[in-house]
């Protein structure tokens, strides 16, 4: 479940009250009004509201993202101190007030004397006396999960890691630059960047600068991509002149990255069922200078066009749909959204649409099945199921493929990444190879 970040971001972070007004705070009360009743994503949802109220500034545009954003990461815990009214306006009050640390005399343009009192209790509300999961902002059943995965002592870092802003990566596109070319221009325009710690192609700026209009945005040296997503593509490993496919490509992060690893050489496909995204593309690819990339919509994992390439490709990428609850800090509704039934759902359909894609692979090829998803019931227990199914693969080192790339991470045979151990969205990742036919 990828998908292609906004360009030109307003960051979830610290909201400032230097230009708090009576109507910014209505632009926040009535978005985040719209975020809870709506079953679209949250980056749409607020990117339409933006462009109906074109009158916002950036700075005016922050604050209403930074404050709705915060609601929707601790929506659980503050809840608790709402006294029972849990409406938007409340949500918002306490969000300013307790956790961004706004007093009296700066709310109190927007503030009646209920509610000024109200808010003096839901300040005293001593959190660490709340149950578990309220504390951690987590739904009961996600809560339960994660304690039977993760060791005691290592949920509430965890949990820290996923409820803060994503930091900006960018993936320089190595067809058209250096990565160290990349960073003197980028500090030579005054942003604050750094290399990656991982991904040898990344770059982590700081603050949430808007990059649409900047030059090497404009002509394809750069994308937007977390560090962890630019690891699959160097776990798959395709080389020049390959056979290769990003099964459920989507917008075509991941793909782009592939075919600049093939140095533009060989043949990419870029599968999706769904005609939007593979739309969203089409203008990617045009900056990128990749010739080698053929978009193919498909019907589902048993169309006709995959099973005429049965046995052919050396090399397929599988990041499947799945629930998304790696990448909270940046979809933080994610986690009030899924439920045990909506992930038992998608871990039949990852079962079908991995066995499918690992027809296409030949004697020798490699297999990578990935997701940003946290749970074990959509990652190590899909891939331990299709092993046993399909005796033909076997696992590889994770750890091994990275270090041959002189990619650094001590992750063992299958990758895990983790928010607060690296930095990264949440991901996993099993490379298999392809010994014998079926």
């Amino acid at each position: 479940m990828s998908a292609h970040p906004a360009v030109a971001r307003v960051s979830p972070g610290r909201i400032t009250a230097a230009r708090f007004t009576p109507a910014i705070f209505h632009h926040a009360q009535k978005l985040l009004a719209e975020l809870l009743r709506s079953e679209f994503a949250a980056d749409r949802v607020v990117a339409d509201y933006f462009r109906q109220h074109r009158e916002l500034g950036h700075a005016d545009r922050s604050f209403v993202a930074d404050a709705v954003f915060t609601v929707l990461r601790r929506k659980r815990s503050l809840s608790a101190r709402c006294a029972g009214e849990l409406t938007s306006r409340r949500l918002l009050l306490a969000a300013l007030a307790c956790l961004q640390g706004m007093n009296r005399r700066e709310l109190e343009a927007v503030l009646n004397e209920a509610e000024s009192h109200w808010l003096a209790h839901a300040k005293a509300v001593q959190v660490s006396e709340l149950p578990a999961a309220v504390r951690l902002d987590l739904p009961d059943w996600l809560h339960a999960l994660l304690s039977e995965q993760f060791a005691a002592d290592e949920i509430e870092p965890l949990v820290a890691g996923l409820n803060q802003p994503a930091p900006l990566d960018l993936r320089v596109n190595a067809l058209k630059s250096g990565r160290e070319e990349v960073l003197e221009r980028l500090r030579t325009d005054g942003l604050s960047a750094e290399a990656c710690r991982y991904s040898p192609h990344g770059i982590r700026l700081a603050g949430k600068p808007a990059l649409s209009q900047h030059p090497l945005f404009v002509d394809g040296s750069i994308e937007i991509q977390d560090e962890g997503s630019q690891l699959l593509g160097f776990l798959l490993q395709p080389k020049r002149g390959e056979m290769v496919a990003d099964f459920c490509a989507g917008a075509g992060g991941k793909t782009l990255l592939l075919g600049a690893l093939m140095r533009s050489q060989g043949r990419l496909y870029a599968f999706d069922v769904a005609e939007h995204r593979l739309a969203r593309l089409k203008p990617r690819l045009a900056r990128s200078g990749l010739s080698n990339v053929h978009p193919v919509r498909i019907e589902s994992e048993r169309d006709i066009k995959i099973k005429r390439l049965a046995g052919k490709l050396d090399r397929v990428l599988v990041d499947a749909p799945c629930s998304g609850l790696g990448t909270l800090r940046r979809n933080p509704y994610l986690k009030w959204r899924q439920t045990p039934a909506s992930v038992a759902e998608l871990s039949a359909r990852q079962a079908a649409i991995l066995s499918a894609a690992a027809s296409l692979v030949k004697t020798g090829g490699r297999l990578v099945y990935a997701t940003c998803s946290l749970l074990e019931q959509e990652n190590e227990a899909i891939v331990r199921t299709f092993l046993e199914q399909h005796p033909e693969f076997v696992l590889c080192s994770a750890q091994e493929i990275l270090a041959k790339q002189d990619i650094a991470i001590d992750c063992g045979e299958q990758l895990r990444l983790l928010p607060h151990r690296h930095g990264t969205d949440a991901f996993y990742a099993a490379a298999m190879e392809r010994r014998v036919s079926e």
